[in-house]
């Protein structure tokens, strides 16, 4: 049977991608991180997929103290859904339409943990349920990171070096949110169980631009 670490976050598109990974016959164990976010209602959301996968799930706790974002600073304003986004290409260094919600390398951070933990227990894959279409705008979603990220895991890594690479699989790159929910639906993801909003409250704040997307897409997927 093949092997596979996927990115858990507790989020919908994290948990497509779980389930996507499953279908297509992988063992998958999940990995999930505590690394002074908001709030821990993510993480709870993470296990809870998991145990109805019935996939084991290792939960990383890990510090940023040097910031950088509203998801790491409540004194810092989350971003609200719906803000017209500038093109990537267009971007320039702290351009204002990435918005506040973006973690300084933070996919970097994880997909270096899930190729360690990958590497160790000799899985052929990771999955992370990244994309690029009808998104928050960050950096790290676009396909080009993965490209990059991919020849950085093969040219660093002893798998890599014996001509055995880790796959980086990203199933959701090119799909919008809608397309994500409609092959969830179809996978039987258990879409009640994940968290997607920013804030830590006892329900979805519905302003922020997860809330938003989640909502936009589920309502152009006709459910």
């Amino acid at each position: 049977m093949k092997h596979a670490v996927v990115l858990l976050s507790g989020g919908l598109d994290s948990a497509v991608t779980l389930y996507d990974a499953l279908n297509k016959g992988y063992s998958c164990r999940c990995l999930t991180f505590d690394y002074g976010q908001r709030h821990d209602k993510e993480i709870s959301a993470a296990k809870r997929v998991a145990k109805i996968a019935k996939c084991p799930i290792e939960v990383v706790k890990i510090k940023l103290p040097w910031k950088g974002s509203a998801l790491l600073d409540k004194k810092v304003k989350i971003s609200s859904g719906g803000r017209a986004r500038l093109p990537l290409a267009g971007r320039v260094s702290g351009d204002s339409k990435i918005p506040s919600s973006y973690v300084p390398g933070r996919n970097i951070i994880f997909l270096s943990f899930a190729l360690s933990y990958a590497e160790a227990i000799k899985a052929e894959a990771i999955f992370i349920g990244a994309h690029a279409q009808d998104y928050s705008g960050y950096p790290d979603c676009r396909p080009e990171f993965y490209r990059a990220f991919r020849k950085a895991a093969a040219a660093g890594t002893k798998t890599g070096v014996e001509n055995k690479p880790i796959d980086i699989k990203t199933p959701l790159v090119n799909k919008n949110k809608a397309g994500i929910i409609k092959l969830g639906r179809k996978l039987g993801v258990p879409f009640g169980l994940t968290w997607s909003c920013y804030e830590g409250g006892k329900s979805p704040c519905g302003k922020c631009d997860s809330c938003f997307y989640r909502e936009k897409g589920f309502k152009e997927a006709g459910l």
